[in-house]
């Protein structure tokens, strides 16, 4: 094991000395270029007394001496300058460049290791071995943002797609970041905050240690921030300096073989974080990489960097982005994350990930499958999964806990300090801008925008900001940096084609928009702002942010109320519809039932237009006899009305049908009634020309005679006639009530008296309504 300090011999100090007059250098000066803060391991260097080891190569090689002809009993062990032998006195054969590069990769093989093998995830309070967490990432070979498009284009697009707009399909415009890394030799990595571009470089860097990706090469990984927090106290930064620092802490002291090996093109160099460094070093430290990939352009280089911070482009070097997760990708990582967390065995963690996948292909957890396609977010929903069992009922909780994460903690907790133009502005102030953009967008019916009118929505709200300034010019310039800004370092407002903006996802839009009416309503008396938000009670694009809200208002009252008022403003000026929904409320009032009166009136409203999906509504609740018996008298007109082809097989199922019904029956004159329509369908005696006359001759009538009968024994089979504009007035009242049913279920806070009132009258006709008013 070589000693871990050494000392220059009298011989030694004398060449250094004169090589060092000869420079003409101060002692400090010196100790700058070796990157130390003090002068003092100089003036023991010069002293001839034990210093650091990496210290005593570092003043050697500035020096341009051979650290062997200076340093008193130099170890044997170190890979010594190619081309001299172990006294420097007789040249040797050079060092074969298979042998350096596994023997530079077996000494920094536990510097790779401790850089890239581990991860701390967000409130996790242990780390987490990259392996075991890593899910491998697909990547985009097309960047939408640098696409040319008219905002006209992307108008038509469903709420679905809007967050994977530009982003390719699924299963295609994809290849894997293992395939993306071996087609291109300098490649720019590309990604939203939080979707694994860090991570990504990380596990090549570990792969490439143990040998399984590039193994012909030496792994170097370069997080950018510490280059260029190197250079903190000089003019210029020098990539290979840093990169010599990291190769002499592990034992390998000579520029000799760091440059054979750059030379040779034999190392795979990692820079990761390109949008950390600070804005005043950014210039410098871009030209300074952009330099080296010249010089030493044989290498293959990775280079991470957000997706908004484009204007840090390098020279010869393929700009790629990670692409969302898919379904595959989550479920992958899902088990990992559950696997990795379990208190108890890996069993329980993949039943747990089964649990979570499972609850996350429900219908009304679309947004959240859209929202953890990165993960960061995905992390997120795990551990809160994790602790809850179950997704968070408030969906603005899980929202305001990732906002938090990208607005504040997710750069803090590792130690990035941006350059923030608005670094002026508080938590606070930052939700409000975003609010601000959110609804005025919404409003507008603008999933994506334009720069320009982003822009002026900023303008606008830092114009109302104390000492703002009058200058049209510098508010303009400010406005567009304060874009640049949110786009660069939190990730919510993406440019999805040249231009053309977006918040980056949906929801994020749709959560801030609540945020900024809910706030409105609570600075107001006179709730301006959520009549402004029921106005929009019949447009479906205005759901989420109905519910979302209804669950972050401290009382949910005034919205519900105001939502209720305009559901029965849709129908109250029409007299037939007026009739229709007397008549639901009578044959509701017959029911003997313990469900709601509601319910039941929803059961004959939907009974009367789509009897044939009555058998789930009816299993779905505990309905009396004559509620159940009306639902198969329904079922089988329906059935009798569409047997199109009058066929023996379906006129016997429909008298089977009526038979079943038959047994149901308690009432003597209507059971005798069916019981004479029975009679009447030809039996299997029948030969085919004869049921094929009767069908002819009688089929119809029959049909119209069942139909009478139940009309006047149940008050059901009532041909309502509606016209093209009542059937999307009946389909708008229908939306807007399950919408205010589902404001209802969630987990809004309600005073009791209010939720039962608005529960029993809904789906009441205007006559109905006032006479509640009065009682």
């Amino acid at each position: 094991m070589a000693k871990r300090s050494l000392r220059a011999s009298p011989s030694g100090i004398k060449k250094a000395k004169q090589m060092f007059a000869l420079k003409g250098w101060t002692q400090e000066f010196l100790a700058n270029e070796v990157g130390i803060k003090t002068r003092q391991p100089i003036w023991r260097f010069f002293a001839g007394q034990p210093i650091e080891r990496y210290t005593f190569f570092e003043i050697c090689a500035i020096l341009d001496l051979n650290w062997r002809e200076i340093c008193d009993s130099p170890p044997a062990e170190v890979i010594d300058r190619e081309g001299e032998d172990g006294d420097g006195s007789t040249p040797a054969a050079p060092i074969d460049l298979d042998t350096l590069v596994n023997t530079v990769r077996s000494q920094r093989q536990d510097k790779i290791q401790h850089q890239c093998g581990i991860l701390q995830l967000l409130d996790i309070n242990r780390p987490v071995a990259i392996n075991n967490i890593f899910t491998d990432v697909n990547i985009l070979e097309q960047i939408a943002s640098q696409q040319w498009l008219d905002t006209s284009a992307l108008g038509n697009l469903n709420p679905e797609d809007i967050d994977r707009f530009g982003l390719g399909k699924i299963t295609a415009s994809q290849i894997s970041g293992m395939d993306a890394v071996e087609k291109y030799s300098k490649l720019r990595v590309l990604g939203k905050p939080g979707s694994g571009k860090s991570t990504f470089l990380k596990h090549l860097a570990i792969q490439s240690n143990l040998g399984r990706f590039a193994a012909q090469y030496v792994p170097i990984f370069i997080t950018l921030r510490d280059f260029a927090e190197s250079g903190e106290d000089h003019e210029q930064v020098d990539l290979l300096k840093f990169i010599h620092q990291e190769f002499i802490s592990a034992d390998i002291p000579l520029m000799a073989t760091l440059k054979r090996l750059l030379q040779e093109g034999r190392v795979l160099l990692l820079i990761d974080g390109m949008d950390e460094v600070w804005h005043e070093k950014e210039h410098m430290v871009l030209n300074e990489i952009r330099r080296f990939a010249d010089k030493y352009h044989r290498n293959r280089f990775v280079a991470s960097c957000r997706t908004a911070s484009q204007k840090l482009s390098l020279k010869g070097f393929t700009d790629v982005e990670i692409a969302p997760f898919t379904h595959t990708q989550i479920k992958a990582f899902a088990r990992k994350w559950f696997v990795e967390f379990s208190p108890t065995n890996s069993s329980d963690g993949i039943a747990k990930a089964g649990e979570f996948m499972k609850k996350l292909q429900l219908a009304e957890n679309w947004r959240f499958r859209r929202l953890i396609t990165t993960p960061l977010f995905l992390h997120l929903a795990c551990s809160i999964f994790h602790r809850q069992e179950k997704f968070p009922i408030k969906q603005a909780e899980f929202y305001k806990q990732g906002m938090d994460l990208l607005l504040g903690k997710w750069d803090e907790v590792r130690g990035i300090e941006r350059d923030q133009i608005y670094k002026g502005f508080l938590l606070p102030q930052k939700v409000k801008l975003l609010s601000q953009i959110a609804l005025a967008t919404f409003e507008q019916g603008q999933y994506f925008f334009e720069q320009g009118v982003v822009e002026q929505h900023i303008t606008d709200y830092m114009q109302k900001l104390p000492n703002a300034s009058n200058d049209p010019e510098e508010i303009q310039e400010v406005s567009e940096s304060v874009l640049r800004a949110i786009e660069s370092q939190h990730g919510l407002l993406a440019e999805r084609a040249r231009g053309i903006f977006s918040f980056s996802y949906l929801a994020l839009q749709e959560y801030f928009s609540a945020r900024k009416i809910v706030a409105s309503h609570n600075l107001q008396a006179l709730g301006e702002s959520l009549q402004r938000l029921v106005s929009h009670i019949s447009d479906p694009h205005w759901r989420e942010i109905f519910l979302l809200t209804a669950s972050m208002l401290r009382s949910a009252d005034g919205l519900v109320e105001l939502m209720k008022q305009k559901i029965d403003a849709i129908v109250t000026n029409d007299p037939y519809l007026q009739q229709y929904l007397t008549w639901a409320n009578q044959k509701s009032a017959n029911i003997e039932t313990k469900i709601k009166p509601s319910t039941s009136r929803a059961f004959y409203l939907a009974l009367s237009r789509a009897p044939h999906l009555i058998h789930d509504f009816s299993l779905a609740f505990t309905l009396d006899q004559g509620a159940i018996l009306d639902a198969g008298l329904e079922e089988l007109l329906e059935q009798c009305i569409n047997t199109g082809n009058k066929d023996f097989a379906c006129i016997h199922s429909c008298g089977d049908a009526l038979s079943n019904i038959l047994g149901t029956v308690l009432d003597l004159g209507f059971h005798k009634s069916l019981e004479e329509l029975s009679k009447q369908l030809p039996d299997q005696n029948h030969t085919k020309a004869s049921f094929e006359n009767w069908c002819a001759n009688n089929y119809e009538a029959w049909v119209a005679q069942l139909k009478n009968v139940v009309t006047s024994h149940r008050n059901i089979s009532n041909e309502w006639q509606f016209s093209t504009e009542q059937q999307q007035i009946l389909q708008r009242y229908y939306d807007a009530n399950q919408l205010l049913l589902d404001c209802l279920n969630s987990d809004c806070k309600l005073t009791p008296d209010i939720r039962e009132e608005i529960e029993a009258s809904l789906l009441l006709p205007q006559k109905e309504l006032e006479k509640r008013e009065w009682a």
